[in-house]
């Protein structure tokens, strides 16, 4: 798997995440899709794996794929904000 250089992502997600109280931080590292999208999300992997996805179903599989990513970076910086809490 390639490794994505996140750098620019992490420079303009930081005044974001700059915001986040303990509260924000804790919903967020418990965010989860709905069942719905879940479903949605393993069908279209299914799909790609086995080579088997439309040009739709591939555009709507990467939107998927680069949120999912974006959610995953801002939890790890809500996980940090919180470990820092219990620190002090």
């Amino acid at each position: 798997m390639a490794t994505v250089d996140t750098g620019y992502l992490d420079r303009l997600l930081a005044p974001v995440t700059q915001c986040f109280t303990p509260e924000v931080a804790e919903r967020l590292v418990a965010l989860r899709a709905d069942a719905e999208t879940q479903a949605r999300i393993e069908e279209l992997a299914g799909k790609a794996n086995e080579g088997e996805l439309s040009p739709d179903e591939l555009a709507e599989y990467e939107d998927y794929v680069e949120a999912v990513d974006l959610i995953a970076i801002l939890q790890a910086r809500a996980r940090a904000v919180l470990a820092k809490r219990v620190k002090t």
